[in-house]
């Protein structure tokens, strides 16, 4: 009788290595402290795990013990089991490198030593008996993950499962970690340009370049392939870190930054420059946006139409939840306003207002039209900056739609646009 081969069961399981630090350590049946930290073997595309550092109560010495110890590992406990448990009572050699301690918070760096992230988590896989490291974290989510508020983070990126993937960064592209490293020198080198990478948030990216000095800082902007990315990340910078770079980059560049903003943005940045800076930057601007921008900086009676943006989304009511969320993915990253979906007649008549936590929890089949709020809050075009910031003080929203005298809608004008300016423009 023929007999088939059996074909082996490779057991799989990720995690990150931030859900395992801090686990209590079982050595042949009694606790033995708390993990603290692992010890990792570059492999090329992947790096395994050799040792697990164990960090005994009281005070005591620390153990480092080969992972072919562990009978079971997870996030609550590890068990292992040794002939000599005080044997494996010592100091790192100078060529194992803690992994924690020396990647989480470092720097990425590409290929050119341009700054492009930081390290927050680390993923691990379990697979035969063995674990390797795999991917390099620069997510949101595990930088709550390591504040140990995974839940938080779960929520936040539920729907966003794919971008979230593209920003774990495949070992494959980190340089081999050397010997002799030390627990804080150097950055994570990658082995690619960071244009090769996935596009970083601009909120991560304004993170980053607040740590940097003032030449870093420029370098990083003017690096950026995308000018949206390169205008959306000096919104999120630090007003004083905005100054510093606006007088350090090319007037063209910062005149380029500034196009790609809503008027109140270009305002919030330009209120805060010197009037020569300001009449550089305005001779290199649209005629139209310098108006906007003049009328909003110069009068404390503004028009609120001068704060609004074409940049948002705007559905028919027949839409299917499922349909705009398509939209959404499609289209979200060109937009200034996301957190709302504006529904529209033909004759662009605003009919309600989605919010988008909403919509995430509608059935997929469910029409905008049965979703959206019709008790809709809006300003006039002729409404001014004032009444526009006690409507938002008021009622919360994070933007406002401004419509006509027949309710078509003209713009949508976000919160901080009005906000940010609000201090420094009004008794």
């Amino acid at each position: 009788m023929n007999q088939m081969a059996a074909t082996p069961v490779i057991a799989e399981e990720a995690f990150f290595l931030s859900e395992i630090i801090g686990a209590r350590v079982i050595c042949n049946g009694r606790k033995r402290g708390k993990l603290e930290d692992v010890i990792a073997v570059d492999q090329g595309k992947v790096a395994e795990i050799t040792h697990l550092q164990i960090k005994p109560p009281f005070g005591d010495p620390a153990m480092i013990v080969p992972y072919s110890a562990v009978k079971s590992l997870s996030s609550r406990e590890v068990e292992i089991e040794l002939a000599d448990p005080q044997s494996c009572v010592r100091e790192p050699a100078p060529e194992e490198v803690l992994v924690s301690d020396y990647l989480f918070d470092k720097k990425v760096l590409d290929i050119e030593d341009r700054e492009v992230e930081v390290v927050y988590d680390i993923r691990l896989l379990k697979r035969n008996g063995k674990l390797y490291l795999t991917d390099v974290d620069i997510s949101r989510q595990g930088l709550l993950r390591r504040l140990h508020m995974p839940s938080l983070g779960k929520l936040l990126y539920a729907r966003a499962g794919e971008e979230e993937e593209k920003r774990l960064i495949p070992w494959s592209y980190v340089q081999a970690l050397g010997p002799h490293l030390g627990s804080l020198q150097g950055e994570l080198k990658l082995n690619i340009l960071k244009e090769a990478l996935s596009e970083i948030h601009p909120a991560d990216l304004a993170d980053i370049v607040e740590e940097l000095d003032s030449d870093q800082r420029v370098t990083l902007i003017e690096d950026l392939v995308e000018p949206s990315l390169a205008s959306d990340t000096l919104e999120e910078i630090d007003p004083a870190v905005q100054r510093d770079l606006v007088f350090s980059l090319k007037k063209e560049h910062v005149a380029q930054l500034i196009s790609e903003m809503t008027p109140g943005q270009a305002a919030d940045i330009l209120s805060v420059l010197p009037a020569d800076e300001k009449r550089t930057l305005a001779r290199l601007l649209d005629t139209k946006l310098v108006d906007k921008i003049r009328e909003i900086v110069d009068k404390q009676e503004a028009n609120i139409l001068n704060f609004t943006t074409a940049k948002f989304l705007k559905c028919s009511g027949e839409m299917t939840a499922d349909d705009t969320l398509r939209f959404f993915r499609k289209e979200a990253r060109e937009m200034d306003v996301v957190m709302y979906f504006y529904i529209v007649d033909e004759s662009g008549k605003l009919l309600g207002v989605l919010d988008i936590k909403e919509l995430l929890m509608a059935e997929p089949a469910s029409k905008l039209k049965d979703l959206m709020i019709e008790n809709i809050i809006s300003l006039k075009s002729d409404s001014t900056m004032k009444e526009a910031a006690a409507a938002f003080l008021r009622y919360g929203f994070r933007a406002l739609p401004v419509v006509d005298e027949n309710d078509v809608i003209q713009g949508v004008v976000p919160y901080r646009d009005v906000m940010n300016l609000k201090h420094r423009m009004l008794d």
